[in-house]
């Protein structure tokens, strides 16, 4: 696993930066008031441009994360990252390549 990125969570979602290869922007995963069924549940905003989406995932060990999901013109395809709560109120976004899991 490669971690991309580190939030801190907020009131309204969580904030934080994404590195990458490509991109080194501040970041803004916000909750989606309402979403439907199997809508995301978070909207992954760089500025005003919406770059990806989260929904919300349960691990075996029932421990909770956002499964992200991050596109770019630059990225041959779209990046799918773990982000998962630390202890501190930190969050870091992780990255594996599929196979890997």
């Amino acid at each position: 696993m490669s971690t991309i990125g580190t939030f801190t969570k907020q009131e309204d979602g969580f904030n934080g930066t994404l590195r990458t290869l490509s991109l080194n922007v501040k970041c803004k995963i916000v909750p989606i008031p309402n979403p439907g069924n199997k809508a995301p549940d978070y909207r992954v905003l760089a500025g005003a441009t919406e770059i990806g989406a989260a929904w919300k995932r349960q691990s075996k060990a029932n421990r909770e994360y956002l499964s992200v999901r991050i596109d770019d013109p630059m990225f041959p395809a779209p990046v799918n990252a773990r982000l998962i709560d630390g202890e501190d109120g930190e969050a870091s976004l992780y990255w594996t390549r599929r196979g890997d899991e």
